[in-house]
């Protein structure tokens, strides 16, 4: 395979794991808060591995696309799953769950991707062919979960992160974090796009290559 058409399997791959692993991240959302009193997500129909019920047209297709084609640390988002905070049975607690259970949704698949690879890599012979590419997904699946793990998890709405922070401060520290989240969307693009791209300085790279690529190598070496 030439490099142009290596460099498109490889965006389309990327693409494809980083839907499939999205909508599992926002279902899981929906179950765990579920499970926790509130049935919004279930009444609104977003139980369900449906991709239509859960991609976003630019943070499920675009955005993926061109952090691939950049050979960025691929992440994407899809719709929030709608959730109720005043219907769970113990708000302060159960919102940190609900928001935990969409980055242990992707470490959980993360982790089985790393057994199927492990699997794989015993029949491997080496040979340039089906199982070389499968082995190459699977591979990839297992990096985005990572990425999209631990991309969530910045304290920065709309990411899970901040869902999590949230109820651990009170008084004056909760309302100057607040006061920090109308920044939130800005400071974003800025770790996205204005640093890497304008001053060649990466820090989301950086800390993603610690994390989820740390994490990745971890469990892809695992079955080595």
């Amino acid at each position: 395979m030439n490099p142009f058409n290596l460099r498109v399997y490889t965006v389309v791959v990327s693409i494809v794991a980083v839907m499939f692993s999205a909508v599992v991240h926002e279902v899981a959302h929906g179950y765990v808060a579920f499970r926790l009193g509130d049935p919004t997500a279930k009444e609104a129909g977003r139980l369900t591995l449906d991709p239509r019920a859960h991609l976003d047209p630019f943070g499920s297709f675009v955005l993926p696309m061109i952090m691939a084609w950049l050979n960025g640390p691929v992440f994407a988002f899809a719709k929030p799953v709608p959730y109720n905070p005043s219907r769970l049975r113990n708000r302060r607690r159960d919102e940190v769950l609900v928001a935990l259970a969409g980055p242990a949704s992707n470490i959980f698949q993360a982790v089985l991707g790393g057994i199927v690879f492990a699997l794989l890599l015993r029949l491997y012979d080496g040979a340039y062919g089906p199982l070389f590419w499968l082995l190459r997904f699977v591979s990839t699946y297992v990096y985005v979960n990572c990425v999209l793990a631990f991309f969530n998890l910045i304290p920065l709405p709309p990411l899970d992160g901040s869902k999590i922070v949230t109820p651990l401060l009170s008084g004056k520290a909760l309302e100057r974090y607040y006061q920090m989240q109308r920044y939130s969307m800005p400071v974003l693009l800025v770790l996205l796009y204005a640093l890497p791209y304008l001053l060649h300085f990466n820090p989301l790279g950086v800390y993603l290559n610690v994390t989820a690529g740390g994490l990745a190598d971890l469990i892809l070496g695992m079955g080595a």
